[in-house]
């Protein structure tokens, strides 16, 4: 109701008559989005048994997610059986993983206000950098489905890193570093070759292979600490979440123990 008695006042003082006609339509439609959207955070509040800001960290991820996978036109199969895979690894039951498509599919709709949700989630999270940082990770999830970022893509999750205040450069070794622990997954799983996987290693934490043992150790100790479960809990991270963070810290600590064998083995 209030979106078309502003969108009417509003509109009435800007273009008399006729903005009065427009600022109810447009308020009218603005209800109808602002009543879906309450009603899934509702819901997700009633399934996943949390407050309106875990409430809104879970419907933010899966909208954000819906949007980024939507940007090139067209959502593909890759993409649901990512964002499937996903509820899937966050144990959701079935009235869970209906509510996280509902909110994916708020996040498709052309008119889906990207940039002002995204704006609310930073709000709300701002004191709260770490809780930013595994919100892009989990954009990045999205984003990386088919190896390369589309352009279209990339330029949502820039536009996501701006919202949050977290730099390009930033960014852009956060998405370095996802697609090294992609790889580093794979090659673990396929048993590959010792090289390839110590590259790998050295990515998934960031560093180059010239760096010293107390820089090895800062940084493996800095990235377990921005991931670690029960700190992102605390700072109101839905439990369901967390899932993502421990998996997150075992690649973390496997690429760690990995480096440290290689280089003992080369000294």
């Amino acid at each position: 109701m209030w979106g078309k008695i502003l969108g009417a006042l509003f509109g009435l003082a800007l273009l008399k008559l006729p903005g009065l006609v427009l600022g109810i339509l447009l308020g009218h439609f603005f209800d109808q989005w602002f009543k879906r959207r309450l009603g899934h955070w509702e819901g997700l509040q009633g399934v996943f048994g949390q407050d309106d800001e875990q409430a809104l960290f879970m419907y933010t991820s899966f909208a954000a997610m819906g949007h980024i996978a939507k940007a090139t036109g067209v959502v593909t199969k890759a993409h649901i059986a990512q964002a499937s895979h996903f509820m899937q690894q966050l144990g959701l039951n079935k009235q869970q993983q209906k509510e996280a498509q509902a909110a994916f599919r708020d996040g498709k709709a052309v008119n889906f206000p990207f940039q002002a949700q995204i704006t609310e989630f930073y709000q709300r999270y701002k004191q709260r950098p770490d809780v930013l940082q595994l919100f892009l990770e989990i954009q990045l999830s999205i984003a990386c489905v088919a190896g390369q970022v589309a352009a279209e893509q990339w330029h949502l999750l820039k536009q996501v890193a701006q919202c949050l205040h977290i730099s390009p450069a930033a960014l852009e070794q956060l998405l370095q570093a996802y697609q090294a622990q992609s790889r580093f997954q794979q090659g673990q799983a396929k048993g590959a070759d010792d090289a390839a996987a110590v590259v790998s290693a050295y990515q998934v934490l960031g560093i180059h292979s010239d760096v010293s043992e107390q820089e090895l150790k800062r940084a493996y100790r800095k990235l377990m600490s921005q991931h670690h479960p029960d700190k992102l809990m605390a700072q109101g991270v839905p439990a369901a979440m967390l899932d993502v963070a421990k998996r997150r810290t075992q690649d973390i600590q496997a690429a760690y123990e990995l480096v440290k064998q290689h280089r003992a083995k080369n000294r």
